[in-house]
């Protein structure tokens, strides 16, 4: 395993191939040198960027797959399609993309450097299923079958701003830090929160958990 992974259990980055930490690795090289220059994350301790950031995100592929398999979308032709809005960085779309290369993911943010700096971590990695937007999500054209975010905005600001973008039997999955309870009864009508999930990140003394939302009345996909 790279030097810049062995801070990680082999709970969270052991499934990973040897091609894939590499890439994860280089990334979070990447992602330290341009953000020396662009701003691109607040954190500049590289042990707290492991915790913070990549293990954080490195949490939610379990439940990501899971959800993946058990909707039958990895059997899909096209292959199914995930909006990471409010990329900044790239947390969680391109660790996403490494590690879920069946997956097409496309980042979204509102600001240039960052999708500038996405682009040329999916060019230098060779990630042909990883695309960046400079636009606002409401902007944002197409159909995607899972949107996330990480630290974007409130639930209620998530899914009014994403809602056009569902494709069919698509979901959200929000990544939070405690339960956010308030954020929940502020959802309106038509949208079911129908699974709050905890997560355990390594080396982190934090609570986070996934909150996965779907529209009201939607079936889930058999």
């Amino acid at each position: 395993m790279p030097p810049v992974l062995t801070q990680l259990t082999d709970e969270v980055a052991g499934a990973l191939s040897e091609a894939q930490q590499r890439q994860l690795a280089t990334y979070m090289v990447m992602l330290a040198h341009w953000n020396s220059t662009f701003n691109l994350t607040a954190l500049r301790d590289a042990p707290e960027m492991l915790s913070h950031h990549l293990s954080d995100c490195l949490v939610v592929l379990q439940p990501l797959m899971r959800h993946l398999r058990e909707g039958g979308w990895l059997d899909r032709t096209p292959a199914p399609r995930l909006l990471d809005v409010g990329s900044g960085g790239g947390l969680p779309g391109v660790v996403l993309a490494i590690c879920c290369p069946q997956v097409q993911v496309t980042c979204v943010d509102t600001v240039g450097k960052k999708a500038a700096f996405i682009r040329q971590v999916a060019a230098e990695l060779r990630l042909p299923n990883l695309k960046a937007e400079h636009a606002r999500v409401e902007q944002l054209p197409g159909r995607y079958d899972l949107i996330t975010s990480r630290a974007f905005a409130s639930l209620v600001d998530f899914v009014n701003l994403t809602r056009q973008l569902l494709g069919e039997g698509a979901v959200w999955m929000a990544m939070k830090g405690k339960t956010p309870d308030e954020e929940r009864a502020e959802l309106p009508a038509d949208v079911q929160v129908f699974h709050v999930e905890p997560l355990h990140v390594p080396g982190l003394e934090a609570e986070r958990c996934l909150v996965w939302m779907r529209p009201a009345g939607a079936q889930e996909r058999p």
